[in-house]
C-alpha cells in the first residue's frame, strides 16, 4: 500500500498486532516495505504481579498508548475474545480487549479485529493450529532465533501478520477508524 505522509509517498506500513489478556498482554510489531514484512519488536505486558483487575487493565491501556507513540503504528490488529464457558474470565478478557481498542481509538488509529481461528488459519493454513504451531511457523517466518517463553506474544504477532496477509482483501473483521467509526457500528452497545 502507497501511503502519502505530509506529501510524501512511502510504501512502508507498521501494524501493532495485540492478543489482549488480563494476565499477559501479548504484542507483536511488523513494518511492511513494498509488501515484505519485517520484525520490529515481539513481546508482552506481563500483569501478573497486579491483582487489581482495573489497575491491569489501566496498564493495558497505558502500554498500548505507549507502543503507539513510539511506533507510530498505521493500523492495529487485534484478536476478538474467543467464546468460552467461564463468563467471568470472558468478561475480563473483553475488558482487556476493549481498552486496547479504546487506546487505539483515541490516537485515531484504524483498528481491525479477527477471530482466533482466522489468525490461526492465516498463519497455518489450519484454523484449529495449537498456539506453539502458530509459533513455529512465525518463528521460520521471521527467523526468530530465541522465541519467547510465553505464546501471548506471538499470539500478538499473529494478529499483525494475519492483517499484512488480508489488506486489501474483503475481510469479515470488523474495522473502526475512530471513536464516531466504532459508535456508528455498534450503535445498540453505546448509550
Amino acid at each position: 500500500m502507497v501511503l502519502q505522509i505530509n506529501g510524501i509517498l512511502s510504501s512502508e506500513k507498521i501494524i501493532l498486532g495485540i492478543d489482549p489478556g488480563t494476565t499477559v498482554m501479548g504484542f507483536g510489531l511488523i513494518k511492511v516495505v513494498n509488501k515484505k514484512m519485517e520484525l520490529i519488536q515481539l513481546n508482552e505486558l506481563n500483569l501478573k504481579k497486579y491483582t487489581d483487575h482495573y489497575v491491569k487493565l489501566k496498564h493495558i491501556f497505558e502500554r498500548t498508548i505507549h507502543l503507539i507513540d513510539e511506533y507510530h503504528p498505521d493500523e492495529i490488529a487485534i484478536e476478538a475474545p474467543f467464546f468460552g464457558k467461564n463468563v467471568q474470565s470472558m468478561l475480563k478478557l473483553g475488558r482487556a480487549q476493549g481498552v486496547a481498542m479504546a487506546a487505539g481509538l483515541s490516537r485515531e488509529v484504524a483498528i481491525t479485529e479477527y477471530s482466533p481461528k482466522k489468525i490461526k488459519m492465516a498463519i497455518t493454513g489450519n484454523g484449529n493450529a495449537s498456539k506453539e504451531q502458530v509459533a513455529k511457523m512465525l518463528q521460520s517466518l521471521f527467523k526468530i532465533k530465541e522465541m519467547p517463553k510465553n505464546l501471548d506474544s506471538t499470539d500478538g504477532l499473529a494478529a499483525a501478520v494475519c492483517h499484512f496477509y488480508n489488506s486489501g482483501k474483503v475481510t469479515t473483521g470488523k474495522n473502526y477508524t475512530g471513536w464516531d467509526s466504532f459508535v456508528k457500528q455498534n450503535a445498540k452497545r453505546v448509550k
